[in-house]
């Protein structure tokens, strides 16, 4: 059984800028990283990418030029973990031992959820920007949509990137008013969320985005089945009383968001917070430290901090993590505390762009010094221009 001084699960983007920022800290800690993929993604780009304005193969390298350089690759899947004896067995079989282990696997897609949608998906005018292979596709349908009934979807469980299931719609919408087919697009917006932004002061620029795009919102509603054949959404809510109330939807085109939930791997495992019907791996909110095994941490989409899941929360997680981990190591206790912090670059329509940052509060956190909640065209350069540069130049090495 091979053994490393810690053992980080997953080599994206809260795996490489984690381990990169530990080996700046202190080049000689030996760390071991498994990942399966020869490839990384820049996903943030995917919204840009299905509205036609962002070549989806600027958004995928291969994985071997980010693993840091004093970092050790296994190319192999996490299959298990006993963390009672400081132990991972891969899918190849293959055990390792750890002294602090870093679990950060990303979040699971859970297509199958959803009856027949992994059928009929990137066909048959259904599409999701949550998949590498479907969002030019959506792109596709967007340009060539002549009018009829659009939907777009939300789960009800928590998803990457949260405000990514309506950015694709305001950028449609804008679109198809450019193009002047919006009056002829009849567009629905269903979604298992109790609201549609759970910041107010943010909340009131989209609301006031639906009335401008006659957008009718469905809150409260979990998506059952797609029948391709008939072009029908199935979907239902259920209330009070426990009585739950179906409903159907036809549609022309339609945008799907996957319900999501930890990877199988940590839902079954010790690790997950037994509390948790989605297996988010459980630890403390502000350092994320285990609860129950003290060298075990986690942050970024798997874990169970309730902070929106986001490249941005793991921009400001993982310095917090990095400095509890060599702590630990030496025996003693670090200060430093995440306060939630999560950012949510929401288009509203080409050119323009609301950067909305918040805390485990719901409180704004503006990085910048101007009213945030107005969309402004520098902020749309921020997003399709500067972060994805951040990404591949510093973020990934530790150095954001």
């Amino acid at each position: 059984m091979k053994h490393h001084q810690i053992l980080v699960i997953g080599g994206g983007n809260a795996g490489l800028s984690v381990s990169s920022k530990l080996l700046l800290k202190n080049s000689k800690l030996d760390i071991g990283i498994i990942e399966p993929s020869d490839k990384h993604y820049y996903q943030p780009a995917y919204t840009l990418v299905g509205a036609g304005t962002f070549n989806i193969n600027d958004t995928v390298k291969n994985e071997a030029d980010y693993i840091p350089k004093h970092a050790t690759w296994i190319k192999d899947g996490a299959a298990s973990f006993d963390p009672e004896h400081n132990t991972v067995t891969c899918t190849s079989g293959a055990q390792y031992s750890y002294d602090i282990l870093i679990v950060v696997p990303g979040i699971q897609l859970d297509w199958k959820k959803i009856e027949g949608l992994a059928e009929t998906l990137g066909k048959n005018n259904v599409t999701s920007n949550y998949s590498f292979k479907t969002a030019p596709y959506t792109w596709e349908l967007i340009e060539n949509f002549k009018g009829g009934t659009v939907v777009f979807t939300n789960p009800p469980t928590p998803v990457k990137c949260g405000g990514a299931p309506h950015k694709i719609m305001w950028l449609a919408c804008d679109y198809w008013r450019k193009k002047g087919i919006l009056d002829k697009c009849d567009i629905h917006f269903v979604s298992g969320g109790t609201i549609m932004f759970s910041v107010p002061e943010y909340l009131k620029t989209l609301e006031e985005k639906i009335e401008e795009y006659g957008v009718k919102v469905h809150l409260k509603q979990t998506i059952t089945t797609i029948d391709a054949a008939s072009q029908t959404l199935y979907y239902e809510s259920t209330d009070e009383q426990g009585n739950v109330n179906k409903q159907t939807l036809h549609y022309d085109m339609l945008h799907v968001v996957p319900p999501q939930s930890a990877p199988d791997f940590v839902k079954t495992s010790p690790l997950a917070d037994p509390a948790s019907p989605l297996g988010w791996v459980e630890v403390d909110k502000n350092n994320f430290q285990h609860v129950r095994y003290p060298n075990v941490f986690s942050c970024g989409d798997a874990c169970n901090a309730p902070a929106s899941r986001t490249g941005a929360a793991i921009r400001k997680q993982a310095p917090v993590m990095v400095d509890h981990i060599l702590a630990f190591m030496k025996g003693e206790k670090a200060t430093s505390s995440y306060d939630g912090y999560s950012a949510c670059p929401i288009p509203t329509e080409y050119g323009k762009l609301m950067l909305a940052e918040f805390d485990y509060n719901n409180r704004p956190k503006m990085t910048f010094p101007f009213d945030q909640a107005k969309p402004r065209w520098t902020m749309w350069l921020l997003k399709k221009f500067v972060l994805p540069w951040l990404y591949w130049n510093r973020i990934l090495q530790g150095k954001a």
